[in-house]
């Protein structure tokens, strides 16, 4: 059974960083894409990020291009996403999830998820 575990979420003020986590169990985690979406209330899940098993390709939503960064580190099976300059907008529930290999900006593309972690930027 894969488990995914995410942390760092938090209460933010626009213009602020926040560094989430992702901890994969077992033999999981490497050899596979990871992303991260987020989904707002009343919203579609939405993708952020991805990164290749190797972390030499990395994929971001426009919205968050130049802010965001998706690092990975196979030794500890841990997905980062480091966040800066926040804004209100990014409010969400952030989920990783690992790909299924194909294509990887869409929730269906993704087989196995995390509960979330909420972020909440204030203005």
């Amino acid at each position: 059974q894969v488990q995914l575990v995410e942390s760092g979420g938090g209460l933010v003020q626009a213009g602020g960083s926040l560094r989430l986590s992702c901890v994969a169990s077992g033999r999981t985690f490497n050899g596979f894409r990871m992303g991260w979406f987020r989904q707002a209330p009343g919203k579609e899940r939405q993708f952020v990020a991805a990164i290749s098993p190797s972390a030499i390709n990395a994929f971001y939503a426009d919205s968050v291009k130049g802010r965001f960064t998706i690092s990975r580190d196979n030794a500890k099976n841990t997905v980062y996403l480091q966040m800066n300059s926040l804004k209100p907008e990014d409010t969400a529930v952030y989920y990783c999830a690992r790909n299924r290999g194909l294509a990887w900006s869409k929730p269906e593309d993704y087989d196995y998820w995390g509960q979330g972690t909420q972020v909440t930027v204030s203005s």
